[in-house]
């Protein structure tokens, strides 16, 4: 069984095929398993944008129900923070034992931290959006 993680949300815009809600803050968010990786805890108010090719079904003000998986969680945080961060040290090290410098090890360091999130922004967003993206449904389901 997939585990997903739910928001109720309310549509704040549609355009073409994309669908923008606001997440709303709950008491329930207190008590999510997700509450560790999940934004929308911490804010009162998230704002996202959902490509659906059944956007023209939603209405400006419905408030709807926004899915995504847990296991998607997971790894866009491992794709946004463990990859670097095991970048970030890796570089360090071997930098530092090739120049013998902590500043220019450092300097390296958080360049290839920089250059990775460069590649990604360049060559990977769309992807990443594609493959991280939530899905939205309208609010006729049962609690």
């Amino acid at each position: 069984m997939i585990e997903t993680i739910s928001h109720e949300a309310v549509v704040k815009a549609i355009e073409g095929e994309h669908v923008r809600v606001t997440i709303l803050q709950t008491a329930a968010c207190a008590g999510c398993a997700a509450r560790k990786m999940c934004n929308s805890a911490e804010a009162k108010e998230k704002d996202v944008d959902v490509c659906t090719s059944e956007a023209t079904t939603y209405r400006i003000g419905e408030k709807v129900l926004l899915e995504g998986r847990l296991s998607d969680g997971r790894r866009a945080a491992l794709i946004a923070y463990g990859v670097p961060l095991v970048l970030l040290l890796a570089v360090l090290v071997v930098a530092i034992r090739l120049t013998g410098s902590d500043a220019v090890g450092a300097l390296w360091a958080l360049g290839s931290v920089a250059l990775y999130y460069l590649l990604i922004f360049l060559f990977f967003r769309q992807r990443l959006q594609q493959q991280f993206s939530f899905r939205i449904k309208h609010q006729n389901f049962k609690h």
